[in-house]
């Protein structure tokens, strides 16, 4: 975002209408929030976000608001668009104190943006104790100051904002944790940007929304039958862990799958066949058994690893798996099993030629990826992930990033806090799983997968169960239809 303001500036469009308009954005939100003649101190930084919230004070005292300016620094060292900005207004600038915001109505916190890319301390962070010490209502400019643009991380203090304005398009700070917490709902605003600029710049980065991945997005046609759209086989646990394996089938069939197969160890084909309707089965002896399955090759996507068990047997059948032609979705214990050679994994994702979608949540993480937990950027830690290991990485939580080893990724802001159940793991491997049985490209089929999890779930509410999730998905995938 910060190369598209350079391009707009080079293509004409002057830096100081951009401040302006900037500021008209903020201010237009501080009206929604407080009463008309609401008191309202803006705390300004020695930057541009310094000379949004100048512009946004005289904006605001033009239209009745008792407004006061408090700047940290001195006005004399602003510089450029800022410097000119802060010449705009006419009014008292003070210097801020911890206590600024005593008897006002809300603050505007204009102190440091996204570009910011060292800890607070000192003054300002004295300043950022004070105002969320104060109890207001903040509205903060761009992103809550102390947030890192880049991975949402704190730097030493940050600003707990209560809604936030940011300009163009969000920053990835907006949508991962911790950094979305902190922003509260936010304000996009359109400040004279061209669009195209886009196509120079090529972002690798999105936010997880329909209109990323609904052109892939698998259609049934009037004239196909069931074997057009996939044969989606979901391997079994032992008896007493089979329900994960169904959770995953059932959510295959219901994204769309033609058919579903669950491979069943012996000892638990009666569990599972008391279970399963429109789901078939089949038994399996051991890794010998998966090949044999799979080397049918109109089952053309295998989901393996929740409840499958963890040890010698697990990495057997994750390896018979990968050996196949099928595209693979690995998950849980199918990762953890390879918890002391994640290498071995990586290497049986190189040496085949169908999609491969690892689908860790953080601890699974850390036990493929040890060194990788020392990144802020969880964007980051994703996009390394999936160029180590040759496959689509969906790092799961309630900022899931899905990151493909060529540095595309996306970030999904949809998931509701009730989706941290038993077993909703498992149908998002279905899910994704199921759409790559019907031809979708990995990166497509987990993004929109990890989408169309969240939204369910939503559709459910609360007090959702992982059963509930794919009985959600009919009227989900009526809508995108439409």
């Amino acid at each position: 975002m910060g190369d598209a303001d350079r391009r707009a500036i080079a293509s004409g469009l002057r830096g100081s209408l951009l401040m302006e308009r900037a500021g008209a954005a903020v201010a237009a939100a501080a009206t929604r929030m407080t009463p008309a003649g609401a008191r309202i101190a803006v705390l300004c930084g020695p930057g541009n976000n310094g000379g949004d919230g100048f512009v946004a004070a005289r904006l605001l005292q033009e239209n009745g608001y008792h407004v006061s300016v408090f700047l940290l620094g001195e006005r004399q060292n602003l510089k450029g668009d800022a410097s000119l900005a802060a010449r705009g207004w006419t009014g008292e600038v003070r210097g801020a104190q911890r206590d600024f915001a005593y008897g006002h109505d809300l603050i505007i916190d204009a102190l440091f943006g996204a570009g910011l890319d060292r800890p607070i301390e000192g003054e300002a962070a004295s300043l950022i104790d004070g105002a969320n010490e104060s109890g207001l209502p903040i509205l903060a400019v761009d992103l809550p100051s102390g947030v890192d643009g880049g991975s949402g991380a704190i730097l030493g203090r940050a600003v707990m904002a209560r809604e936030s304005v940011t300009f163009f398009r969000y920053k990835p700070g907006h949508l991962l944790l911790p950094g979305r917490l902190l922003a509260g709902p936010i304000t996009l605003a359109d400040i004279g940007h061209d669009p195209g600029i886009l196509e120079d710049i090529r972002p690798a980065a999105f936010h997880n929304d329909p209109a990323v991945w609904i052109d892939a997005f698998p259609r049934p046609m009037i004239d196909g039958h069931k074997y057009d759209r996939g044969h989606t086989v979901v391997v079994s646990g032992p008896l007493t862990g089979t329900g994960a394996a169904r959770l995953a089938a059932r959510a295959a069939l219901r994204i769309g799958s033609g058919l579903v197969t669950v491979a069943s160890p012996p000892d638990a084909i009666v569990a599972n066949a008391a279970h399963l309707t429109a789901i078939m089965l089949t038994r399996m002896y051991e890794a010998e058994g998966l090949a044999e399955i799979l080397a049918d090759r109109r089952k053309n996507a295998v989901v393996i690893g929740p409840a499958l068990g963890v040890g010698d047997a697990a990495i057997s059948m994750v390896s018979a798996a990968l050996e196949a032609s099928a595209a693979a979705v690995v998950d849980a214990d199918g990762l953890t099993s390879f918890a002391e050679s994640p290498d071995a994994l990586f290497m049986r994702i190189r040496n085949r030629a169908a999609p491969v979608v690892l689908t860790p949540h953080e601890g699974e993480f850390a036990r493929l990826f040890p060194d990788l937990s020392i990144m802020a950027s969880k964007l980051d830690r994703a996009r390394e992930a999936a160029l180590r290991s040759g496959a689509v990485v969906v790092l799961k939580g309630p900022d899931t990033v899905v990151a493909a080893p060529d540095g595309l990724g996306t970030i999904a802001d949809n998931a509701p806090a009730y989706l941290a159940t038993a077993g909703a793991g498992d149908v998002l491997a279905g899910i994704i799983g199921g759409l790559m049985a019907q031809g979708m490209a990995a990166f497509d089929a987990a993004t929109a997968g990890v989408w169309m999890h969240g939204a369910a779930a939503a559709r459910v509410g609360r007090g959702l169960i992982a059963e509930d999730i794919p009985e959600a998905l009919p009227n989900l995938l009526s809508r995108l239809a439409d």
